[in-house]
């Protein structure tokens, strides 16, 4: 009972409904003992994570490939025992991280040197960049340079060298980044990721993310995520080029110099743009109209070290982080919400933690909830918790 409760309780979209649900399954649960039971759980697993012994040992082998990915997301929260309603809301970030055990093959040279068909849709550029798509663009104008490059990408051959995803763990928090670090480090330990042969570190140009990455993981190779550099070298390309079809044009040229890593050129290139105007982009202020020019030169200056988009394609490493995209929707879909707002801390850790653990694929959830020592007609002391938790 208290499994149905807790992975019922942990997909949808609140207790109320999670309520609903169990009834239609023959589960008399109130609201309130779900969020009871969630709540429960959810210290509990808050504990075990804080506490538990590490044991890398019951991970039979250390894979072939690992891959650490990071990304923050935002709640809205409230501040807590203020009696009913909302008091002091307030926006707070989430920090969330997978783990990632990949397999895939090392090329002797780059196995897709061309732009993939993702980065030259427009509107899917557009989507990445948050930017409106023009509209009646002619069909002609959306590839002016390059061919169809799909048939070549979903081809055998390059099938092989793409990294796949075998097992994902999931870890998320409410914590600071240099506590969050050291549980994404925690948790690759876990897994073993430390003994794989090929690890790569993937993230945006959030600082925080590649200051975990200095003090955790700076034996991984870091990569910077190539969507969010799309997106600054399109919409750099609108202010330079505001002419829909040279706009266009611009960014093909810019983002394949950076996909076939020539980046310090694009990085000089915009600089000099700039610069011809009087600009220096260290000084473009918030609401200048060149501003996403600087930005886009700043966001690539700031991270050139990470952009050697070749060698990794040729190590078979991921060069974006559209999984970890997906995954903060995922967790999203259970704490973000239309007037969803959580208890500032607590409440959020607990719900945090009983996510991350469903949309793990090595079923610890299910483990932990077996091995939950519990009596089903009396509700659990906090000793009994503690218990729980200790044994666990």
């Amino acid at each position: 009972m208290v499994a149905t409760i807790v992975f019922v309780g942990g997909e949808v979209r609140s207790s109320q409904r999670a309520a609903v649900l169990l009834k239609r399954l023959d589960r008399d649960v109130s609201c309130k003992t779900v969020q009871r039971v969630l709540g429960d759980v959810g210290d509990e697993l808050v504990e075990r994570r804080d506490h538990q012994r590490l044991s890398p040992e019951k991970i039979a082998l250390a894979p072939q490939l690992a891959v650490v990915q990071c990304d923050g997301g935002r709640i809205l929260t409230r501040e807590p025992d203020r009696g009913p309603g909302v008091h002091e809301q307030a926006w707070k970030e989430t920090k969330n991280a997978g783990l990632f055990r990949m397999t895939s093959e090392v090329a002797e040279e780059d196995p897709h040197c061309e732009l993939p068909s993702a980065f030259v849709d427009r509107t899917r550029v557009a989507q990445f960049a948050e930017m409106a798509c023009p509209e009646n663009v002619a069909e002609t104008a959306e590839r002016p340079v390059f061919p169809d490059v799909s048939a070549e990408e979903s081809s055998p051959e390059n099938n092989r060298h793409r990294p796949r995803a075998l097992v994902r763990t999931v870890i998320a928090s409410m914590a600071d980044s240099a506590t969050f670090g050291q549980q994404m480090k925690r948790e690759a330990t876990q897994r073993r990721f430390d003994e794989a042969p090929r690890r790569a570190f993937v993230g945006d140009g959030l600082p925080w993310n590649w200051t975990i990455h200095r003090e955790h993981f700076s034996e991984y190779v870091a990569i910077l995520d190539f969507m969010h550099v799309t997106s600054y070298l399109y919409a750099a390309a609108t202010v330079i080029e505001p002419a829909a079809d040279a706009s266009w044009s611009l960014y093909l040229r810019l983002a394949t110099d950076c996909w076939q890593g020539r980046s310090e050129e694009v990085i000089g290139e915009l600089h000099a743009w700039l610069q011809q105007r009087g600009v220096e982009p260290e000084a473009v202020d918030k609401g200048h109209p060149l501003r996403p020019v600087a930005d886009a030169w700043r966001y690539l200056n700031n991270n050139r070290g990470r952009m050697n988009y070749p060698a990794y394609r040729r190590a078979g490493l991921p060069v974006t982080s559209s999984l970890m995209e997906s995954l903060v929707k995922q967790i999203n879909q259970r704490v973000k919400g239309t007037e969803m707002f959580w208890d500032r801390p607590e409440g959020a850790e607990r719900m945090l933690q009983v996510r991350a653990a469903i949309l793990s694929d090595d079923d610890r959830l299910v483990r932990y909830l077996s091995r939950r020592p519990g009596c089903p007609c009396v509700r659990r002391s906090t000793a009994k918790r503690q218990t729980a938790t200790n044994a666990a």
